[in-house]
């Protein structure tokens, strides 16, 4: 049996004015994904626990046989494992954004899509200006960055995610809790350090929004997951440009496939990814492949963004996956969102995103598209988020 997974990362939505009463899988033209709705089983998916803040940590982790209720570690170790970081026993483990907060208002969590240049520049000083205070800042990928604390294994502090604030004033968000002090001192020093930077005066210069600090978040330490393989019986690779699945496949014993010119954002090459994953079905049992940039588009409000991430999806990933599987005795594929990104509050949801998936042995549908209103009518319901992968891959 082969096996693939496409995540198109933030898919569901809600209808919109702009697309005229439609959602935005509603609106797309999306043949290989509506088939695969329309042929298998479709339904939505809980894989944000009660509790839980929505977001691709939380929801793939579900996704990938996990419960988070058990195995959550915070966003940070995830993404940070992808990077080959290690805390010491004493570290916490900061999520660091870039982002541009103009009068006191969330502008931008990307920090007006910083490049990766301007990025390693910006940490590498304040790596530089801060490591007295026990503050070792590492470059991830552009706006998305690490802080190692020390002296923090035990810190206790509420942080908010910055994309779930956008264009709010930040003043109610600030880190809170007995830790929320040293937290706040960090993003002051930093802004301070950024406020006239080289990097900043250049932006200013061409026009483009400054990167006034940074934003910690998503903190946590390091935990094991049990191996992926062990479990299920399968070699399996991930196809990711972003940190959460790429840590995901680390902790979990998965293989990565690295992608040239897979970005995590809208320039992505949609049509490299779907390569890629063709051609690793020869090599591997499952394959998982994530794409950010539907996501992306609803966090900048981008409705007809959103709308064309969709349709790349569809046609460069699902479409070849689909043909190729067709070629092997059995096979399943699975497509699911890990959480709703809404276009109009440009922030995450916790309502439950759909799910499809067809192939060998699977029951035929109800002959319905890939969209939330016809999983919605489907009445079919994972509601164990973590258990959508063992009967996806076992029954």
């Amino acid at each position: 049996m082969k096996y693939a997974v496409v995540l198109p990362d933030g898919a569901s939505d809600e209808p919109l004015a702009d697309l005229g009463g439609k959602t935005p899988l509603e609106k797309a033209r999306i043949p290989f994904m509506d088939q695969v709705a329309l042929q298998g089983r479709l339904g939505r998916v809980v894989t944000i626990p009660e509790g839980f803040t929505p977001g691709t940590d939380v929801g793939t982790l579900s996704l990938f046989g996990y419960d988070p209720r058990r195995f959550y570690p915070g966003r940070a170790p995830l993404e940070a494992a992808a990077r080959g970081l290690r805390a010491a026993r004493d570290e916490m483990v900061f999520r660091c954004n870039l982002v541009t907060v103009l009068d006191g208002v969330m502008r931008d969590n990307t920090g007006g899509h910083v490049h990766q240049d301007e990025t390693d520049a910006l940490i590498a000083d304040l790596h530089a200006a801060l490591a007295g205070e026990g503050c070792a800042f590492h470059a991830g990928v552009t706006y998305r960055n690490f802080l190692l604390l020390a002296g923090a294994a035990d810190l206790e502090v509420r942080c908010a995610p910055p994309h779930d604030i956008l264009d709010q004033p930040v003043a109610g968000y600030r880190p809170a809790g007995p830790g929320g002090p040293r937290v706040r001192e960090i993003e002051d020093r930093a802004a301070a350090v950024l406020a006239d930077h080289p990097v900043n005066r250049r932006r200013r210069a061409e026009g483009r929004p400054p990167v006034t600090g940074i934003w910690l978040w998503g903190h946590g330490r390091p935990r094991e997951l049990p191996s992926f393989g062990t479990r299920f019986g399968c070699r399996t690779a991930v196809i990711s440009a972003v940190d959460i699945l790429r840590g995901l496949a680390v902790l979990a014993g998965m293989e990565r496939i690295e992608v040239p010119g897979a970005t995590g954002d809208l320039d992505t090459d949609y049509e490299a990814k779907g390569a890629a994953a063709v051609r690793a079905l020869d090599s591997y049992d499952l394959v998982i492949v994530h794409v950010e940039a539907a996501d992306e588009a609803a966090h900048m409000g981008r409705a007809d963004e959103k709308v064309r991430a969709l349709e790349r999806i569809d046609e460069a990933v699902v479409g070849p996956l689909l043909e190729r599987l067709r070629r092997f005795p059995e096979w399943r594929i699975l497509v699911a969102a890990d959480h709703p990104t809404l276009v109009r509050t440009r922030g995450h949801s916790a309502v439950p995103p759909l799910f499809a998936y067809v192939g060998t042995g699977v029951p035929s549908g109800r002959g319905l598209p890939f969209d939330d209103r016809s999983a919605d009518a489907s009445g079919d319901w994972v509601r164990e988020g973590h258990r959508l992968m063992e009967v996806f891959l076992r029954t």
